[in-house]
């Protein structure tokens, strides 16, 4: 899978399941090239979403609920996932 398919995927499954507001997702493997252990098919991703679905959870709860959705993508094919709520 290429960067451009993970975050098309990434983007419909959370559009899906949550009423965004504001969604980026970001390809941050770049920063990480020089790692131990980087591999070129596993990506650092960054998301930015502004919901009002997570004003009541906690921050926690709000990652574990993006984890469910991205389940198959965090085994396969992210190394690493930052989110930031907006």
């Amino acid at each position: 899978m290429n960067i451009n398919q993970l975050v098309n995927i990434i983007k419909q499954k959370i559009e899906s399941n949550i009423v965004i507001k504001e969604l980026q997702v970001e390809d941050k493997s770049f920063l990480h090239k020089k790692h131990k252990n980087f591999n070129p098919k596993r990506f650092h991703i960054k998301i930015k979403i502004k919901t009002d679905e997570f004003k009541s959870l906690s921050k926690i709860e709000a990652t574990r609920k993006i984890y469910s959705f991205l389940e198959d993508e965090l085994k396969n094919h992210i190394h690493s996932l930052e989110i930031l709520f907006i």
